[in-house]
């Protein structure tokens, strides 16, 4: 099993308008872009042994100059990605905050986008993003 995934997101208390965070590398799945070939595993099953990714939300708030806290993990997909002959499993993590802290991760190089500004990701990314929005607003 290969390290987790997180797919980062803000999404307003009251408006419930939804907005993912592109990272630095261009992509939207931290720690970093994904390899070449990877693909999402559609499976129903749960693995026997599921990765906490704790330690990759703390260091993301530490690479994004959040305060501690400021993420919280909130779903796992029934997603896996193959991953260079391997599999991990996919987190949706949020910005615990009322506002999203634009200033902060714009300054690391990561921005804030709407679901229609993700047109120009790859194709294994949009697919997530998709899912991500289906188990998020049902």
């Amino acid at each position: 099993m290969s390290d987790p995934r997180l797919i980062l997101y803000h999404q307003h208390p009251v408006s419930a308008r939804t907005r993912f965070l592109r990272l630095g590398h261009g992509g939207i799945c931290a720690p970093g872009p994904l390899p070449p070939g990877s693909r999402i595993i559609e499976s129903g099953a749960t693995p026997q042994v599921v990765v906490h990714p704790g330690a990759l939300l703390r260091a993301l708030e530490r690479e994004l100059a959040l305060a501690q806290g400021a993420l919280a993990i909130t779903l796992r997909f029934p997603i896996q990605l193959a991953v260079d002959e391997t599999t991990a499993p996919v987190f949706l993590a949020r910005f615990v905050d009322h506002d999203p802290p634009i200033a902060e991760v714009g300054a690391q190089g990561a921005r804030f986008i709407a679901l229609t500004q993700a047109s120009a990701l790859p194709p294994v990314e949009l697919d997530l993003l998709r899912h991500a929005y289906e188990a998020l607003l049902g």
